[in-house]
């Protein structure tokens, strides 16, 4: 079985095991709340989910305008419809920024550039997951909002701990060669004793010009401090935006709520599946949702929001990046020998 029928597999198996949980009790009561949601806030809030997608394309597009002057809006875009559906079928999305440098080349640039592109948006982005995360922290230890839950207290503090040592390793390998070094040879060292390397120089030449793409990618991001603030607040009202749906979708069940808190809890659910090993953070996030959103709706309504939230941030993703993969077609404006 192929690694994509697999995740696939894992993907059908995690979503029925959610929505037996999600559906087991009060089953009819749950299903006349998902078809009594107010349509008028529904709908906004697929134009929430599609303005995310729009924000995301911006950041592809100022970072790879750099590089192909004549890079426009839409290709950037396309490349994150596209990279929904790598997204939602990879752990941790991990085979997404391959599938982005491979479309960006196909889009023009050379994989040199098309890497340096990629980079630059994981970087930005990780700062602003980072930044929301830590403001949803600050505000829950001000303002005391979340009871004390010893074990969703454990998931928050290793969800953070997780993003804020990707960051350090990050700038790490873009700026400091002696760590580059070191990470280089921890990582040969695991890799051997674990039996994931087999040729060791082979895996050292690949990671050296990783780390050299990704070290060029990172002091071209700096140079233009005006380009790296904007490209991080971009990615900071995304994330903001991504994180107002369920605002929109408790509105539209006829239930009040913050929309400040809804931002500061979607902040607390992301964390929680930011590391969870499996596509899209299935289980986790769930539980996550359920275990944050509790706090404020109970019952049958609660479950109810919480599932056609995931279809809207997670499965109408893969669908539509499903869609626009398999509608692709080389147009002319796109280079096949970009070398």
């Amino acid at each position: 079985m192929t690694n994509k029928k697999l995740n696939a597999v894992i993907i059908a198996i995690v979503t029925i095991i959610v929505l037996v949980f999600a559906l087991k009790d009060d089953f009819g009561e749950k299903i006349n709340y998902i078809f009594s949601f107010d349509l008028k806030w529904l709908f906004v809030a697929f134009i929430l989910i599609f303005t995310y997608w729009f924000l995301k394309g911006l950041v592809i597009y100022y970072c790879a305008k750099k590089f192909k002057k004549d890079y426009s809006v839409k290709e950037a875009i396309k490349l994150i419809l596209d990279s929904q559906f790598v997204n939602a079928v990879t752990p941790f999305s991990l085979g997404c920024h391959p599938y982005q440098i491979y479309r960006l080349k196909k889009q023009g640039l050379p994989l040199e550039k098309g890497t340096n592109v990629v980079i630059q948006d994981f970087i930005v982005y990780q700062i602003a997951l980072i930044l929301l995360g830590t403001i949803a922290i600050g505000a829950n230890y001000i303002f005391g909002i979340f009871p004390d839950n010893l074990l969703l207290k454990k998931l928050i503090v290793l969800g953070y701990i997780v993003n804020v040592i990707a960051i350090i390793i990050l700038f790490i390998i873009a700026f400091n060669k002696k760590g580059n070094k070191i990470l280089l040879n921890l990582a040969i060292k695991l890799g051997t004793k674990f039996k994931i390397i087999k040729d060791k120089q082979k895996f050292l030449d690949n990671q050296v010009e990783n780390i050299n793409n990704f070290h060029n990618g990172a002091k071209l991001l700096m140079k233009s401090k005006w380009h790296f603030i904007k490209i991080i607040m971009l990615n900071f009202v995304a994330l903001c935006v991504l994180y107002s749906i369920p605002f929109t979708l408790i509105i539209g069940l006829h239930e009040t709520i913050n929309p400040l808190l809804v931002i500061v809890t979607s902040a607390y659910v992301m964390l929680i599946g930011s590391f969870i090993p499996l596509p899209g953070g299935s289980g986790g996030i769930e539980y996550g949702f359920v275990s944050f959103f509790g706090f404020f709706i109970i019952g049958a309504k609660l479950s109810s929001i919480m599932i056609v939230w995931r279809l809207i941030t997670y499965y109408l993703g893969m669908i539509v990046g499903a869609i626009t993969i398999n509608l692709y077609k080389e147009g002319k404006h796109e280079n096949r020998n970009v070398y």
